[in-house]
């Protein structure tokens, strides 16, 4: 067997690096021109064969479809329209996540198409006599078709996904007990929050707890007289309960004894 000389190995390694540094562009610093249509498997919806729109993604395969198609798609199905894995068993929407990367992406690599939607919506909404961007200094917001507030910012200056939806909740509370003074509990009247779709029900037994000095054991988020688990998103539970309805959610929540041990 022929013993390879010392220095073979290094050359021929640096050989094969020199062909892929010669062949990879990126590498080699030089620019690259992608043809948009070399892309568009990746950004063109499934359903309606058009860019992205309101891009969101099914959490359990991961694919990507604009939001009004898929919310109408899973109002008769609760399969993925592309791999047909069951999304949920009982309430698909609650495992769709706005993808605001991927949407920015499509509006980056489509010129004109971000300004173009816009100006479709604002027709559609003009031409049934409702406003739906509401541009102000004073810190008013737009609405959504879901009913939920999105902040108020300049589109030419700021980033367009930067800004997260905005969810009006009204607080009730269904229990009066002796062991929470009457200060505190004109703490909690100020039942109306604005909070982002991503706050979770353990946020707001958080805050009620804070608010109300006690621990958060005490506490109890509801809604319609059933208890909420922690780990929900105001998102989740707009979409499954309150989609369509008009401003605030209305959410309960009860006081419970501490238990002495």
């Amino acid at each position: 067997m022929a013993v390879e000389e010392p220095m073979a190995l290094p050359m021929r390694l640096r050989n094969q690096l020199q062909s892929v540094y010669e062949l990879d562009p990126l590498r080699n610093e030089e620019e690259v021109k992608v043809k948009i249509k070399d892309l568009n498997e990746h950004i063109v919806c499934y359903l309606c064969a058009g860019y992205f729109i309101d891009a969101t993604t099914i959490t359990e395969c991961l694919h990507t479809f604009c939001k009004s198609c898929i919310v109408k798609y899973l109002q008769t199905s609760k399969y993925c329209p592309m791999c047909n894995i069951k999304i949920h068993e009982t309430q698909p929407l609650l495992n769709l996540k706005l993808d605001r990367v991927m949407q920015d992406i499509v509006y980056k690599l489509v010129p004109g198409l971000q300004e173009s939607e816009d100006k479709r919506i604002q027709a559609f909404y003009q031409a049934r006599g409702l406003d739906r961007f509401i541009h102000s200094s004073k810190g008013e917001g737009m609405t959504d078709n879901g009913g939920m507030t999105l902040g108020s910012f300049d589109q030419s200056k700021a980033h367009f996904y930067r800004y997260d939806e905005q969810v009006s909740l009204c607080l009730e509370r269904r229990s009066s007990l002796s062991l929470v003074s009457k200060d505190k509990i004109k703490l909690a009247q100020q039942k109306f929050v604005r909070c982002p779709a991503r706050t979770e029900v353990q946020h707001l037994r958080r805050v009620l707890c804070r608010r109300l000095n006690l621990d958060k054991q005490q506490v109890q988020m509801l809604f319609n007289d059933k208890s909420l688990p922690d780990h929900m998103t105001m998102r989740q539970l707009w979409l499954s309960h309150w989609f369509g309805k008009p401003q605030p959610l209305v959410l309960q929540y009860v006081i419970r004894e501490k238990r002495v041990r």
